[in-house]
C-alpha cells in the first residue's frame, strides 16, 4: 500500500486530468513528484517539504510559500490545489490558482471530506464555474472548475493586515495573513510566557525564537529592551510555514527590530548559539495532538544554546515537557502556572 498522504494518492488515481503545463499548490509528501507524468511548478508552505522537493522535482519549478513571482501570471493550463487547514488560506490559495491559471484553465480541489470539503466547495464555486465531483476514493473528493476570471495580479504582502499589540507596557505592530496571527489577538500561552519576560527579563545580548509565528514575541522583546536599556541586542526567529516567515520578516521591519528569520523544519536549517532561546511550539496537528516536533526541538537545543544559557517556554499544562527539558537540559523550574498553560525555565548544563 502506498505511502502516500491519501490527498496525494488521489492525484495520481486522476492523473489523466492533468494536462498540459501544470501547477501543484500545497504538496505535502515530495515523494509524489517523480510519480507524476506531467511538469511545471510545485509550492509548498512548509519549509521541510520545500527542501525535500528542490531535491526530487526533476523538471518541476518549486516555490517555497506564497510569494510568486509575476512573471508566472496565467502560464499554466492545469492547477491543483491541496485543500489546507485554514479556511482563510483556501481564499489565499485559490487566488494564486486563478493568477497561475490561463482563462480556461482547470483546476482541480483535492482535499478530505471530514477536513472541510463542504466549506472548500463553496469558495471554489464563488471563483469558478462549471464545478462539480469528479472522484471520491481515500475519504477525499475531487472538484474540477473552471478559471473563469484568472487575476493579473497576485502579491502576498497585499494580503498583510496590520494589529497593534499593547502588553505589559509594551507597543509593536504585528503583520498578520490567512492563518498566522489572522484573529489580531495574542493567545493566552503567549501572553503568561511574556509576563515572566517582563517580571524576570532575560539576561542576553541575542536570544532564539523557536516557532517564531509572526514575529510576537521576537519584536516585543525588543521594545521592551529599548524600553529598559536591558542589553538585548538581537533576536532571530524560526519557523517552518512561509506565511509566517513572511509576517515575522514584515513585523521586524515594521518596527525596527535586529535579527535574522530562518525558514525551517524544526533547528535542522538554524546555525549558531545564543545565550537565550524562547518558544511557544505548536503541539497540533490537525485535530489530534502531536508534540513530536517539541520533543526534536527539546533534543537539539542544547546544541544552540551556550553552555549556561537559558530556555524559556511556555505549553498546555498536561504536555509532558518537564521531564524532556530535565532530560535534555537540566533541572526545569516552574516560572508561571495558569489553568492551561505553563512556563517554564532551564540553564544548559555546563560542560
Amino acid at each position: 500500500m502506498s505511502s502516500l498522504p491519501n490527498t496525494h494518492d488521489v492525484l495520481l488515481r486522476n492523473a489523466e486530468l492533468l494536462s498540459g503545463q501544470v501547477a501543484l499548490l500545497g504538496v505535502s509528501d515530495a515523494a509524489v513528484m517523480p510519480r507524476l507524468p506531467v511538469s511545471g511548478l510545485v509550492m509548498s508552505e512548509q519549509a521541510g517539504v520545500f527542501g525535500a522537493l528542490e531535491q526530487q522535482a526533476d523538471g518541476w519549478q518549486v516555490l517555497y510559500g506564497y510569494d510568486c513571482p509575476g512573471s508566472l501570471a496565467g502560464r499554466f493550463d492545469t492547477v491543483v490545489v491541496f485543500l489546507p487547514k485554514s479556511r482563510a488560506e483556501m481564499a489565499l490559495r485559490l487566488a494564486m490558482a486563478r493568477f497561475l491559471g490561463s482563462a480556461g484553465a482547470r483546476i482541480l480541489v483535492i482535499g478530505g471530506k471530514k477536513e472541510g470539503m463542504g466549506g472548500a466547495a463553496r469558495q471554489f464555486r464563488d471563483v469558478a464555474s462549471d464545478v462539480a465531483k469528479v472522484d471520491s476514493a481515500r475519504h477525499c473528493q475531487v472538484l474540477s472548475g473552471t478559471n473563469r476570471e484568472p487575476l493579473a495580479d497576485f502579491d502576498l504582502a497585499g494580503w498583510l493586515n496590520w494589529t497593534r499589540l499593547e502588553y505589559a507596557g509594551v507597543s509593536v505592530d504585528i503583520a498578520g495573513l490567512p492563518g498566522v496571527f489572522s484573529e489580531g489577538e495574542l493567545d493566552e500561552g503567549t501572553a503568561l510566557l511574556l509576563d515572566t519576560l517582563a517580571e524576570q527579563p532575560l539576561k542576553a545580548p541575542s536570544v532564539l525564537d523557536f516557532a517564531c509565528g509572526a514575529g510576537v514575541i521576537g519584536a516585543w522583546l525588543q521594545g521592551q529592551g529599548n524600553a529598559t536599556g536591558g542589553p538585548l541586542q538581537r533576536v532571530d526567529g524560526v519557523d517552518v510555514q512561509s506565511q509566517a516567515v513572511f509576517c515575522a520578516r514584515a513585523t521586524y521591519k515594521q518596527n525596527g527590530c535586529q535579527g535574522r528569520i530562518f525558514a525551517s523544519d524544526g533547528l535542522s536549517g538554524v546555525e549558531g548559539r545564543w545565550p537565550a532561546v524562547v518558544t511557544n511550539p505548536p503541539f497540533h496537528s490537525g485535530v489530534k495532538t502531536d508534540t513530536s516536533m517539541t520533543e526534536t526541538f527539546l533534543a537539539g537545543v542544547s546544541a544552540h544554546l551556550e553552555a549556561g544559557g537559558e530556555l524559556r517556554l511556555v505549553a498546555n499544562t498536561f504536555l509532558p515537557y518537564r521531564s524532556l527539558i530535565e532530560r535534555y537540559l537540566g533541572p526545569a523550574e516552574v516560572l508561571a502556572q495558569d489553568r492551561r498553560f505553563t512556563v517554564y525555565r532551564a540553564f544548559r548544563r555546563k560542560a
